[in-house]
C-alpha cells in the first residue's frame, strides 16, 4: 500500500464483502476497498500492483483513510463518496480526480438494448472514437499519447460535447436517457481530464478487473466468518491479484517466499518478495 500511494497515478473501486455478524444472527455488508496502479499503458516503468483493504462501509471516509499521504490522480467511477477526497482540508492538496468513460459508456448501452435509441446509439459510436484511438496509442509514452490526443481525440470530444448539449435540451431529464446525459455533464471535467495528461486512462477497467475475482469467490465463499477474516482475505487478495497483474503464478509465488521466510530471510529485505521482484528474478 505504501509503495503505490508514491504513485503519481491511481485507480480507485470498491465490491461488497459480506461478513457473518454473528450477533444478528445473519450476514452484513463490509466492503473490499481497492487500490491499484498499472502504468504499463503509458510505458512507465513502477510495477503493477493492487492492494485491498476491508472497510466496514461504502462511505468516502473510508477511501479517505485510506488515501491518506497520496497526492496525485486517481481514476475513479461516479461514486459520489469520492468527493470527499478533494473537498477542502481534506485527504491533501493535488488529489485530481479522472473519471471513467466506461461508465458513461455503460449507461447508453443499457438504453440501447432495450429498444430503439438512435441518440444513445450515436453517442456510443462518438465515445467508442475515443477509445479506437486510445487502442492505437496504447504503450506509448505520455507525451507521445497527449500529442496523439490534442490533435485526433480533442475533436472526437468536441462533437461529443455538441451531441450532448443538443440532446440534454430535448429530452427528459428525469427519463433513462435524461439521467445518462445528466451523468456525462456531471463528471464533464473529470471525463475530460485524460486531454491534459498522457497518464490517464479513459475508465477504470484496470481496477475492475482485480476487483472482478473476488466477485467471483464471493459467491463460492459466501462470507468471511469475522470481520478479522475480511481483513486476511483483502490481504490475500492484494496478493494474489498483484502476482497475477506482473505474469507471475500466485502458487510458485507463495511457495518461494514461505521458503525464503522460514530459510531466514531478512526481514530489511522484505521488499525483495515483493511480486514483482520476483518476476524480475525469473527474467534474469
Amino acid at each position: 500500500m505504501t509503495d503505490l500511494k508514491r504513485s503519481s497515478k491511481l485507480f480507485m473501486d470498491e465490491t461488497r464483502a459480506p461478513v457473518l455478524d454473528p450477533g444478528a444472527r445473519k450476514t452484513k455488508t463490509g466492503y473490499f476497498w481497492a487500490l491499484a496502479r498499472d502504468d504499463r499503458p503509458w510505458n512507465g516503468t513502477a510495477p503493477p500492483g493492487v492492494a485491498f483493504t476491508y472497510a466496514p462501509g461504502r462511505g468516502g471516509l473510508h477511501a479517505e483513510r485510506i488515501l491518506q499521504g497520496f497526492g496525485g490522480i486517481l481514476q475513479v467511477d461516479g461514486y459520489a463518496g469520492y468527493n470527499r477526497l478533494i473537498a477542502p482540508g481534506r485527504v491533501g492538496p493535488g488529489i485530481q480526480l479522472a473519471y471513467c468513460w466506461a461508465h458513461a459508456r455503460r449507461k447508453l448501452v443499457e438504453i440501447t438494448r432495450a429498444g430503439t435509441a438512435p441518440i444513445a446509439e450515436e453517442g456510443v459510436r462518438l465515445i467508442g472514437e475515443l477509445y479506437a484511438i486510445e487502442a492505437e496509442i496504447r504503450g506509448l509514452g505520455p507525451e507521445q499519447r497527449l500529442a496523439a490526443r490534442q490533435e485526433r481525440s480533442e475533436p472526437a470530444v468536441a462533437r461529443i460535447k455538441a451531441w450532448l448539449e443538443l440532446h440534454r435540451a430535448r429530452v427528459s431529464a428525469k427519463g433513462p436517457l435524461g439521467e445518462a446525459l445528466s451523468y456525462i455533464a456531471k463528471y464533464w471535467t473529470g471525463l475530460t481530464l485524460f486531454m491534459a495528461d498522457g497518464r490517464i486512462e479513459l475508465d477504470n477497467n484496470a481496477v475492475e478487473r482485480t476487483i472482478r475475482p473476488i466477485a467471483l469467490n464471493r459467491k463460492n465463499a459466501l462470507f468471511a466468518g469475522h470481520d478479522a477474516g475480511a481483513e486476511n482475505w483483502a490481504v490475500i487478495a492484494s496478493l494474489i491479484e498483484t502476482c497475477k497483474l506482473n505474469g507471475v503464478d500466485p502458487y510458485a509465488w507463495l511457495a518461494a517466499t514461505l521458503h525464503a521466510i522460514v530459510t531466514d530471510h531478512k526481514q530489511s529485505r522484505i521488499n525483495d518478495l515483493l511480486p514483482w521482484n520476483y518476476a524480475a528474478k525469473l527474467g534474469d
